[in-house]
């Protein structure tokens, strides 16, 4: 058993499974949420600690011995602007107390997506969401820059797979088609997107959070060759032994319904995701660290499974 100790902040599908990847490893693992309770899917032999990270002493107190912090923090999608830059503040402030390694998991909002993204890729956010995601990389890699943290960045676009109900691939996908009804998805239905496994996500966090020759970049999870919206769902129908039954919302329907669901407003400004080609290319992460993407049909199986499950 190493020294170490991973500690993950948030408890949601990204830190559940990157503990998974660590106690796999044999690693110490602590996982801080405000309740200091166990998600289902987070491993048995992790510490859990009740941690409000947004208040910067109480994150350093309970990053206490940490040889590498993960920051896998999600709060509301509709209260980013009020909750994000304190969340952070806390997690950099604990990273720099205990001198350990620093993984920032992030998303791709911030990107020009209207080629295939690289890591290399131009920085220009279409959105309030993505100007926010780009002012908290900046952060980060100024931290790192100026030698108070030692950081590495993960970039992931739409997770799917078990444990993850709150996203484009999720609870209105799969649940809705365990239930007999029609999937439920934004934008189009005929255009390539990349999505990434949850699995993945969380191995690759556990990679970077045990190695010092990958700090002071950007690295993008494996993602698996993209396929279209219509695609993923026609796939999932067929394991789940149903119809093909599935509605598109158009970014108008979207701002009706943001009418009455702040939740669903703050969808809008993303649409151009999924009205659009969203394509990554990975390469990177296989190429100089050998991790590769799950095959899709069998991140489907495992996510169709997970949902039966429940």
């Amino acid at each position: 058993m190493s020294n170490e100790l991973h500690v993950i902040l948030g408890t949601g599908p990204v830190g559940c499974w990157t503990a998974r990847a660590l106690t796999e490893c044999g690693l110490a693992v602590r996982a801080i949420n405000r309740s200091g309770r166990r998600p289902g899917l987070m491993p048995a032999g992790v510490e859990m600690v009740a941690a409000d990270v947004g208040d910067a002493a109480s994150a350093v107190a309970a990053a206490q011995g940490a040889t590498t912090i993960y920051q896998a923090l999600n709060p509301p999608y509709h209260q980013w602007p009020e909750f994000w830059p304190g969340l952070q503040a806390g997690a950099l402030a604990a990273a720099k107390a205990t001198g350990a390694r620093y993984v920032s998991v992030e998303n791709l909002y911030m990107y020009d997506s209207s080629s295939v993204m690289t890591e290399e890729s131009r920085i220009a956010p279409l959105s309030k969401k993505g100007a926010l995601r780009q002012k908290l990389a900046e952060e980060v890699t100024a931290a790192h820059a100026a030698g108070d943290i030692r950081a590495v960045t993960l970039r992931s676009s739409d997770y799917y797979g078990p444990g993850v109900t709150q996203a484009a691939l999720g609870e209105l996908v799969f649940g809705r088609l365990l239930t007999g009804k029609k999937a439920q998805v934004g934008g189009s239905l005929k255009l390539p997107h990349s999505f990434a496994y949850i699995e993945d996500v969380g191995r690759a966090a556990a990679e970077l959070g045990t190695r010092d020759d990958v700090l002071g970049r950007v690295w993008f999870a494996p993602h698996a060759p993209a396929r279209t919206q219509g695609e993923m769902i026609e796939a999932a129908c067929k394991l789940l032994g149903v119809p093909v039954a599935v509605m598109a919302a158009s970014p108008l329907m979207m701002r009706i319904v943001g009418l009455f669901s702040p939740a669903a407003k703050a969808n809008v400004e993303m649409m151009y995701e999924f009205t659009e080609p969203f394509v990554v290319d990975s390469s990177r992460i296989e190429r100089e660290l050998g991790l590769t993407a799950t095959p899709i049909d069998i991140a489907l199986e495992r996510t169709v499974d997970w949902y039966r499950a429940r």
